[in-house]
């Protein structure tokens, strides 16, 4: 099973890293960039981004879970859960590139779904407390 977790976390390892280096060089960080942006209502669907896919991955993810027959052993449920995981990842990773790509003036909540992301890296407590809570 350690494997299997290991494999897990290199592919979240790399999600990160190839986001945080789009950033980095795709971004132009600066400390003038990093400010709280100016909201009208045309910017109003740029900020509703971040949130956005922060709910959609969690529905997405818990919805994944539930569909894992809860009789299977733990392996056995490291599928779905991988599959899930990769899920929930990849739409806050879009996100962030959307915010970076079409308003890098709200860089700033970019980055933090990239902190957030970071916060969500598997490990073995964690997997076995979202699979046995389902």
């Amino acid at each position: 099973m350690t494997e299997k977790i290991k494999a897990l976390q290199i592919i979240h390892l790399a999600i990160c890293i190839g986001t945080i280096i789009a950033y980095y060089i795709i971004g132009d960080l600066s400390l003038e960039k990093l400010n709280i942006p100016i909201i009208d209502s045309s910017s109003i669907v740029y900020l509703a981004i971040p949130v956005l896919a922060f709910v959609l991955s969690s529905i997405l993810f818990k919805v994944q879970l539930k569909q894992i027959n809860p009789k299977l052993k733990l392996e056995d449920k490291l599928p779905i859960y991988q599959a899930a995981s990769i899920m929930r990842w990849a739409v806050l990773e879009g996100a962030a590139f959307i915010i970076l790509i079409f308003k890098p003036d709200f860089i700033l909540f970019g980055i933090l779904l990239i902190v957030y992301l970071l916060f969500l890296r598997p490990t073995e407590e964690k997997i076995t407390a979202d699979l046995s809570d389902q």
